[in-house]
């Protein structure tokens, strides 16, 4: 093609002028058809019937969800095996852990006190005793998983209680079992004899000038662990205090 054959009337810088405005009305067009599905996708989001985003919870849920920390517990009495009342207590704690129950229990307890007992040459000896034989106690949270985890663990018969449901302490037994003050100085805290002799038992002296006599115990006393014995001398009773080793059961 010369260049003759080129419009007279026809300017370059006309055709590119042209060619820009056809540019940009292409890319409005595009920008317009953005924005109408960004619109669209919000208002798809919106209606909830469509949309493939995550869903978060309400706080408000979550906090529904989760467990309570303060957990209201009471003291129970549980009947167990005689004899058997550590190793039972022993078994119920390793259960607990075994379980996680650990946030629905709180102290499982034998209760006991200290006794001072005497060998047959005489020595003194601290020694524990059951205060309620047959029994432990645990604080916990009642529910289906704690009352069956506490009835399935071998040696413990069930909670006391009437008719068969658990029956939280009384405050009073509470403190009497379990509260019990303990001495500034654990020296000053009397510790009780452990005297295998109630009012009333017959008993004869083994030593001493009395020796072989018998009589009946009138008095026990458990902090000096001593006992006193009334015996016939001459026609009349005569009260004899005598440490419990000294006599024996007739």
């Amino acid at each position: 093609m010369t260049d003759e054959s080129r419009s007279p009337n026809t300017d370059d810088s006309e055709v590119i002028d042209e060619s820009s405005e056809v540019l940009e009305e292409t890319d409005s067009a595009d920008a317009g058809a953005g924005e109408n599905e960004a619109v669209q996708a919000a208002e798809t989001d919106d209606s909830g019937s469509e949309s493939t985003g995550e869903v978060f919870l309400d706080s408000d849920d979550d906090d529904d969800d989760q467990p309570s920390d303060e957990i209201e517990m009471d003291w129970y009495i549980l009947k167990v095996a005689f004899n058997r009342e550590d190793s039972i207590a022993d078994a119920l704690r390793k259960k607990i852990a075994m379980e996680g129950m650990e946030e629905y229990f709180g102290d499982v307890v034998v209760p006991s006190e200290d006794v001072a007992t005497f060998t047959r040459d005489g020595k003194k000896r601290i020694t524990k005793r059951k205060l309620l034989p047959g029994y432990i106690m645990a604080r916990m949270a009642i529910n289906d998983d704690t009352w069956f985890l506490v009835r399935e663990t071998g040696g413990i018969s069930d909670f006391t209680g009437s008719a068969g449901k658990p029956m939280p302490m009384d405050p009073a037994d509470v403190d009497r079992f379990i509260n019990r003050p303990i001495a500034e100085d654990e020296e000053e805290a009397p510790i009780k004899t452990a005297i295998p002799f109630k009012v009333g038992d017959r008993v004869r002296v083994k030593e001493g000038n009395f020796e072989n006599q018998e009589g009946d115990v009138d008095a026990v006393d458990e902090a000096n662990g001593r006992i006193t014995v009334i015996i016939n001398i001459f026609g009349r009773s005569v009260p004899m205090e005598l440490d419990h080793w000294q006599v024996e059961p007739v």
